[in-house]
């Protein structure tokens, strides 16, 4: 019986393959389990659509996150610290400190999205990384100011 994958699945392959399986393991285990369906025309053609329906989601998604990089790298952003002598700030700027002050400029990033290589710990100008989509990074410029 051929069927077509709706979840990758490790013995058979990836979704979307139309697989060769026996009568008995196709109506026993896998279509049970929604894991693949018959392949009929129809289910072949619905397969079709919704692949490219994916395809033009993704594109629209990727596209998106380039217009917002490009919209990041030329933000820049202030972080007022209160600091110490020889201008040693009191602990350090956080992904958080650096979400807000990009909050307020109207961008709305999660901070886990944010990538401080080494801890900012003192005033200055320093390039931190956005992960705005997994294949589409920004790097706004922070500045660490005297509160």
């Amino acid at each position: 019986m051929k069927v077509i994958l709706r979840k990758n699945f490790e013995q058979l392959g990836k979704i979307g393959d139309i697989v060769e399986v026996k009568d008995g393991y196709a109506r026993n285990f896998l279509i049970p389990r929604d894991i693949a369906a018959v392949a009929t025309k129809g289910n072949i053609r619905a397969l079709e659509v919704e692949k490219e329906q994916k395809a033009k989601k993704l594109a629209k998604a990727l596209e998106d996150a380039k217009a917002l990089a490009e919209k990041l790298s030329s933000a820049s952003v202030s972080i007022p610290v209160k600091v110490g002598e020889e201008d040693k700030i009191f602990g350090s700027v956080t992904a958080q400190m650096i979400a807000d002050a990009l909050k307020e400029k109207g961008f709305d990033i999660d901070k886990r999205k944010i990538e401080i290589k080494e801890p900012i710990k003192s005033l200055g100008i320093y390039d931190v990384a956005v992960k705005v989509y997994p294949s589409v990074e920004a790097t706004v410029k922070t500045w660490v100011v005297r509160e």
